[in-house]
């Protein structure tokens, strides 16, 4: 009994000790609420005004898990990250009782089926092209799906290196992004894209420019199998990247080629390129240093201002034409990046890609320089799309962040991503485990790619660069479709295709 007493005795004075500490720090945070300048809310309405702040922070959560519908979330909402993550497991992704999607959305692209479509034993998986046919290291690029730019340092160590493994095992290529070549990204042996950047990360000199030694010796390396110019990415076309001193390290200065512990700023375009002659010099010296297909990466702002490169790239008798060119869309991308240029500049993909493919088209160097979409394009349908408005690839690089396991937690830029794609914290990139995410890396790109296979088949082609715009109808405003040739007609849509 005397036990009993003494427990409640001890309990009680806990109690009074945990309610003396809560009033107390009640009273502090009143007086700071009171005195402080920076917040109305918590001025007038001290202490309570501090859950409207905790409050806004929770919701992001609440919505993403509890409120938000399946088609409802931005940037990309729950089926499209559920259908990612069931491709990367190697599950089959087929679903019960009709479809979630709302197809009465403007829009929404449509696939027409055949009437007779072809069995099964007359179709085809998607035949290799080859890419650069004057370069003296053509590429033969296997895959309609790769993985766009996210550089080492953006991305994390295990991230970089699943990918790589993940690509090798599904036969795709791996874009660098701009921060140059790592070990990681070798560390399975897949096909490689460089990308050039504006600070020419890798393969510059002291004061930031461009070293034909360095060029020369990553174009040595046989995984690496082309070059991308980046003049522009959708996240911020218009603006470079900065990387904190902090950020870099020993191994970081060494791979990028910079002054350890200092701030790396980007300048906002080449400096060497001041119009599009100077572009196509620049893709030429590339080209004749590297002996590998050089292309570019860009944002559309008017299609009209493009018109310019391609008339200059048939009046010059050298061989100028970019091996390929790649079309961000302006939705923006896995960096960070100033929210009016993520939301407000730059065309969408889906402007922007038949814009270019047509005046590509137009200027008769549809079998010259192939089209490479990017933007947003994570799952079958939109690869399908991409085909058919007449990309011969598509990348994708937050598709492949959702394989490695993305949440879309939105903390690309704070170094505290919970799944340790996006963070240099060892401990957070320990959830990481790379003999897992490799398998599901290349898994994912495997289930796009035969699902994208099974949609042209649907339409009544073999296979999937055989789609044109007459198989997809897109929503419009009232609800009704209209073929995509007819909304946006192809150079060639009068000839037989």
């Amino acid at each position: 009994m005397s036990y009993a007493v003494h427990a409640l005795e001890v309990l009680a004075l806990i109690f009074v000790l945990v309610l003396g500490f809560a009033v107390a720090l009640i009273v502090a945070f009143y007086i700071l609420d009171k005195t402080q300048a920076g917040d109305a809310i918590r001025r007038n309405y001290p202490v309570i005004g501090r859950f409207r702040g905790l409050f806004t922070k929770l919701g992001e959560f609440f919505r993403q898990y509890f409120f938000a519908m399946d088609r409802e979330e931005m940037p990309f909402n729950r089926a499209q990250r559920d259908w990612v993550y069931h491709a990367g497991k190697g599950k089959g992704n087929t679903v019960a009782f009709g479809s979630t999607r709302n197809l009465s959305i403007p829009g929404t692209p449509i696939f027409v089926n055949a009437c007779f479509p072809p069995l099964d034993d007359q179709c085809a998986t998607t035949e290799p092209m080859v890419i650069g046919p004057t370069a003296a290291v053509p590429y033969r690029a296997k895959s309609i799906f790769n993985i766009s730019g996210m550089s080492y340092g953006a991305i994390s160590r295990p991230a970089v290196e699943a990918l790589s493994r993940g690509a090798a095992r599904a036969g795709i290529w791996l874009n660098t992004g701009e921060g140059g070549l790592s070990p990681f990204h070798l560390k399975g042996g897949c096909d490689i894209v460089y990308q050039i950047g504006t600070a020419k990360y890798g393969v510059r000199d002291a004061e930031g420019n461009l070293d034909d030694e360095r060029l020369r010796d990553v174009g040595a390396n046989p995984h690496v199998k082309m070059f991308e110019l980046k003049l522009a990415q959708g996240a911020k076309p218009g603006k470079g990247g900065i990387l904190p001193g902090a950020k870099v390290n020993a191994e970081i200065a060494e791979i990028r080629g910079i002054p350890e512990g200092e701030d790396s700023i980007s300048p906002n375009r080449h400096r060497e390129i001041d119009g599009f002659d100077d572009l196509l010099n620049m893709i030429a010296h590339i080209r004749a240093v590297t002996g590998k297909p050089v292309g570019f990466k860009t944002v559309i702002g008017s299609s009209d201002a493009w018109i310019e490169f391609f008339e200059m790239i048939n009046l010059r008798e050298d061989d100028c034409a970019p091996d390929f060119i790649c079309v961000d869309g302006g939705e923006g991308g896995t960096g960070a990046a100033p929210m009016p240029l993520i939301d407000l500049v730059g065309m969408p993909i889906r402007e922007a890609l038949p814009r270019m493919v047509d005046l590509r088209d137009r200027h008769g160097l549809k079998d010259r320089i192939r089209i490479i979409a990017s933007g947003k394009l994570v799952n079958p349908s939109d690869v399908a799309w991409a085909l058919c408005a007449g990309a011969d690839f598509v990348t994708s690089a937050r598709g492949f962040m959702f394989s490695l396991g993305c949440i879309q937690a939105l903390k690309c830029n704070r170094n505290t991503c919970p799944t340790g794609i996006t963070t240099h914290d060892p401990r957070l990139q320990g959830g990481l485990v790379v003999e897992d995410k490799y398998l599901k890396v290349a898994n994912y790109a495997k289930s796009v790619i035969g699902e994208v296979e099974t949609i042209a088949h649907s339409v009544g082609v073999t296979e999937p660069r055989l789609m044109r715009r007459r198989h997809v109808r897109i929503v419009q405003a009232d609800g009704s479709s209209v073929p995509f040739n007819k909304t946006r007609p192809s150079y060639n849509a009068g000839t037989p295709m």
